[in-house]
């Protein structure tokens, strides 16, 4: 490799790795226009291109970048998401079964970009099991998104909200305990904790929750309205 192509080698791998998509990309191109032999620059293009939406062109890079190494297991994963986006359902399971089959005990290993949105699917697959009355295969879902992206404090909210409807306070309330934990700017976790303090009688925490919720987002309805009904006696 000649010295000129290491350098935009090394300049977009240090871009890329600081999501400076704009500014690695044409590195990337530039790579692309000397050599096309390197599975990683194909991967990386591919994600910046899904990042812009251009679907079908991440597709092709993803494609390329399995076929150069097929035992790549990140650039298996993007393609897998970038087929699920595409509406290429049949597609997206076969390449996710493959790509995962050696690596379901190591999902820490996966690139953040698969993990986040495969994170994503699994949350879809369990709101879609809640909307008809499954909670339990939707909880089962929420943990296998949460297995691969344990700080996502939106899941966790949502796998508190259906751990309560179930009758598992406790389990609720460690979820929501650790959604705050990740992110404790995430009003609606303590909109959602304030909500099963109250179903357990714990009246004055459930206020302190929903307080600071509208602390953190002022115009938050959910909060404003449980807090003006309880403080009114309602």
């Amino acid at each position: 490799m000649d010295e000129r192509l290491k350098q935009h080698l090394a300049l977009a791998r240090e871009h890329y790795e600081k999501r400076e998509f704009d500014r690695a990309e044409p590195h990337l191109r530039e790579i692309l226009a000397r050599t096309r032999q390197f599975a990683d620059v194909f991967n990386m293009l591919g994600v910046i291109l899904h990042d812009k939406g251009r679907f079908a062109e991440a597709q092709e890079c993803f494609e390329e970048a399995v076929r150069l190494n097929p035992s790549y297991t990140e650039a298996a994963l993007n393609l897998a998401v970038t087929y699920n986006d595409l509406g290429k359902y049949r597609e997206a399971k076969e390449v996710y079964d493959g790509a995962l089959s050696a690596s379901r005990t190591q999902p820490q290993k996966l690139d953040p970009f698969a993990r986040g949105k495969i994170a994503n699917m699994h949350a879809d697959v369990a709101a879609a099991y809640a909307d008809v009355g499954l909670p339990r295969e939707a909880i089962g879902e929420y943990r296998k998104a949460l297995s691969l992206c344990p700080d996502f404090a939106d899941i966790r909210t949502r796998l508190g909200s259906i751990y309560r409807d179930v009758g598992e306070i406790d389990s609720a309330l460690h979820e929501f305990g650790e959604a705050k934990r990740s992110r404790p700017s995430y009003a609606a976790a303590r909109v959602q904790l304030g909500i099963t303090l109250l179903s357990i009688g714990r009246k004055d925490d459930a206020i302190a929750e929903w307080k600071a919720a509208l602390e953190i987002d002022p115009e938050n309805r959910a909060a404003s309205m449980y807090l003006r009904m309880v403080q009114s006696g309602g």
